[in-house]
């Protein structure tokens, strides 16, 4: 079966889904988004969002997340998830930490840096707007000033904050060096959706970008060469391989989710049910003001706990353990019904849902 995957080469999350069709030997053909084909997205599947999957049927589908969770069921060969234990939450648990929390590093090394600005700006340009009947200039200037305005100085970033947001991406830097010493993948001898979550940003964003690129390269070298082992990986070469049951080093990437991660996600959750538009979160000790509230983000607080709960008994009681010992399960289940109201008809990952996505563009 051929698949459409639309999408930008230079996205976030275009990147994951691009890797992870190619790890599972799917055949594709990528389709650059321009604002016409945005458009029909648009009426497609609900949001105006990269990257989406159209399939031989015709259908759309949207959101890295559930398409993966879509494929795996399809397509049994290569699996990406561990079976129904913990090791299945701590993948999904690092994948969402990944996806989400990493984001708001990966934009601001992208535009807040005038080198990077002027580079990507250019690239989305001349890429996204190509047919646009406009000036480059002009293109290239919308493009630096609505990612910079949106997607860093309106998610909290500014000089109080950058240095903490700074510090995200290198800590993470050392916790993936330090794994990827031991073993070539986050949880073993073969990729699992942990690390296609932590490929969205550092193959399309922190190794590409000049500033970002130039600290990975010099800080952690071996992350470099684990982006591009999981870009070059097909599963038929994995078949033998094993996850690990307790990987090492995992325990301080699931420190972070305990202690920044997943507070956030409560008070963005709080905030969402207070209907607030924006929040003053302090994470990390660093107070942060006037930062978007997300719907999708309490969905994801909501996914997080479903997956959880939906484990058999022993398995469940096994990743309640696991997750108390990490700090995580206190905070993962701090706020009983998170309420998102997001995809109430349960049609992830395909069309007909009502939907707000905040920032999921790049």
């Amino acid at each position: 079966m051929s698949v459409k995957l639309h999408g930008l080469r230079i996205s976030y999350y275009t990147g994951k889904m691009e890797a992870y069709l190619r790890y599972k030997e799917i055949p594709f053909e990528f389709v650059t988004l321009n604002p016409e084909r945005m458009r029909r997205l648009r009426r497609e599947t609900g949001a105006a969002q990269m990257p989406s999957v159209e399939l031989a049927d015709g259908r759309f589908m949207t959101d890295t997340t559930p398409m993966i969770e879509w494929f795996e069921e399809a397509h049994r060969a290569h699996p990406v998830l561990p079976d129904a234990t913990a090791l299945r939450v701590v993948a999904y648990l690092l994948e969402d930490y990944a996806d989400e929390w990493l984001w708001r590093p990966a934009m601001h090394y992208r535009w807040s840096y005038a080198a990077d600005r002027a580079h990507l700006g250019r690239l989305i340009a001349d890429e996204l707007l190509a047919d646009v009947r406009l000036p480059g200039l002009l293109k290239r200037a919308f493009i630096r000033r609505r990612q910079l305005g949106r997607y860093v100085r309106g998610d909290g970033v500014n000089a109080r904050t950058c240095r903490h947001v700074e510090s995200i991406y290198l800590r993470t830097l050392n916790r993936l060096d330090a794994i990827f010493a031991e073993r070539p993948f986050l949880l073993g001898r073969r990729p699992s959706l942990a690390d296609f979550g932590f490929f969205a940003s550092m193959f399309r964003h922190f190794s590409q970008d000049p500033t970002a690129s130039t600290i990975m390269r010099e800080r952690a070298p071996g992350v470099l060469e684990w982006q591009a082992r999981l870009w070059n990986a097909r599963g038929s070469a994995y078949a033998n391989a094993a996850w690990e049951m307790e990987p090492s080093g995992v325990e301080a990437l699931l420190a972070d989710v305990a202690t920044a991660y997943l507070p956030y996600l409560n008070d963005n959750a709080r905030a969402w049910q207070a209907g607030q538009t924006h929040f003053d979160p302090q994470i990390e000790g660093v107070q942060y003001e006037a930062v978007p509230v997300s719907q999708y983000r309490v969905w994801c607080l909501e996914q997080l706990q479903r997956r959880v709960k939906a484990l058999p008994f022993e398995a469940r009681a096994d990743a309640e353990a696991m997750l108390e010992r990490y700090g995580c399960l206190a905070p993962l289940f701090e706020i009983e019904a998170p309420c998102s109201r997001f995809d109430e008809g349960a049609g992830a990952p395909f069309r007909g849902r009502k939907v707000h996505y905040q920032n999921r563009r790049d």
